[in-house]
């Protein structure tokens, strides 16, 4: 099964390139993968020991990020290179503070593989959450290169686990340790023989809690907020859109909107501002010194949402009142704000937790996000309540910085 493996990889190298023509995103990443090597080339130090960690996209990249600057630290006299498989992390993250080298990973054929390793040649390698690819890990193994997984997520619904894919099992045992989020992961990763892991939690925890000790402040949302209760909405799509828009329209007054998509595009945007019978301004556009006479505010550009999280009294964060995958709701949670969420959410452990302890609610239906939010905005101390058990969460699972850390300097 690895042969046939290794050949389908082979082969979607040679037919990817066609379908990128009918896919920009997928296009982007071809692009990038051309140039992987000679940026490699370009950017390494001759001689100097690297570093290496891979993760998938952007949010795998965020729980590297306390791993990151803890080996920065440990290691100060090597370099790091830091890859990507999706170009939401890569166009996001290439410019990077602690990468000498960001770069496409390259596909998983066997050639692909030894002529990358043969370019970084890591002392250390990390993989982020579940990335597994079978001929990485099989030659990583055979060169004996240290490698880890972190934040590591292990169920039943993977390739594992499965008749077609049990073959992959032996590339987990180029793993020198495995740290999990939870108990969950341990006992799947048990039944498929291993046990040389440590639960030492998820190190998006570590990541959103360094948070609080940064300068968070923004001119142009205080400006925008002054007195008011402000509701900050975070990585919505078009399904959470309809939600917002019918709340903002039939309950003017209550409090004000910033509204962030998670993709800028113009026409979504422009729907929004038709849709809405409220005053809106845009980021892009906007005249600070009138924001204060604006409803709603729309923030079309990325890399301010965490720091627009500490002037929410409430956050809604998208991606679960349809099938795209909750967004992250531990930003929010760490400066201690009451959580709205849609109602798909199975596969968010840390939701379904907070649910759990009442720092959350799921809404699935207009009735219901009304309901939530006016009790939320009209009730001061339900809000303070609820954004204090959000904050606690976060407070009671940090830790998994420290435990990859100490395995790793015990074990020098």
């Amino acid at each position: 099964m690895h042969t046939l493996y290794s050949l389908l990889m082979r082969l979607v190298q040679t037919v990817l390139p066609l379908a990128g023509n009918f896919n920009k995103k997928l296009q982007k990443s071809i692009t990038g993968r051309k140039d992987t090597i000679k940026i490699l080339n370009a950017e390494l130090i001759t001689g100097k020991k690297t570093l290496w960690m891979h993760a998938a996209s952007l949010g795998e990249y965020e729980q590297g990020v306390p791993i990151l600057k803890a080996l920065t630290e440990h290691y100060p006299d090597h370099q790091w290179v830091i890859s990507f498989f999706s170009p939401s992390g890569y166009e996001i993250k290439k410019n990077n503070a602690f990468a000498k080298a960001t770069i496409y990973l390259p596909l998983d054929t066997t050639s692909n593989v030894s002529t990358y390793l043969d370019t970084i040649k890591p002392e250390v390698a990390f993989f982020v959450k579940y990335e597994f690819w079978p001929n990485y890990l099989r030659e990583l193994k055979r060169r004996k290169i240290r490698t880890f997984l972190i934040s590591g997520v292990f169920r039943e619904s993977q390739p594992f686990f499965r008749p077609y894919g049990k073959w992959m099992i032996k590339s987990l045992e180029s793993f020198e340790h495995f740290f999990l989020q939870d108990q969950n992961a341990a006992e799947a990763l048990e039944k498929l023989g291993f046990q040389n892991y440590t639960i030492s939690g998820d190190t998006r925890f570590d990541r959103v809690s360094q948070q609080l000790t940064m300068d968070n402040t923004l001119d142009f949302v205080s400006k925008f907020k002054k007195d008011n209760l402000c509701v900050v909405c975070g990585s919505t799509w078009p399904e959470d859109d309809k939600l917002i828009i019918d709340y903002i329209n039939n309950h003017k007054g209550k409090a004000k909107f910033i509204i962030a998509p998670h993709e800028i595009k113009e026409e979504k945007i422009s729907a929004f501002i038709r849709a809405c019978t409220a005053r809106v301004a845009r980021y892009s556009t906007m005249d600070i010194n009138t924001l204060k006479d604006y409803d709603v505010l729309i923030v079309d550009t990325i890399g301010l949402l965490t720091k627009i999280y500490s002037y929410a009294d409430v956050a809604y964060v998208g991606g679960a009142m349809g099938n795209t995958g909750l967004h992250n709701i531990l930003e929010p949670a760490t400066f201690g704000v009451p959580i709205l969420i849609g109602p798909h959410f199975n596969k968010f452990p840390e939701a379904k937790i907070l649910q759990q302890l009442a720092g959350l609610y799921a809404v699935a239906s207009q009735d219901q996000f009304d309901e939530r939010l006016n009790k939320l905005l009209s009730d001061d101390k339900f809000r303070a309540q609820t954004g204090m058990i959000a904050g606690h969460f976060i407070n009671s699972n940090t830790g998994a910085t420290r435990a990859v850390i100490d395995y790793i300097k015990d074990s020098n």
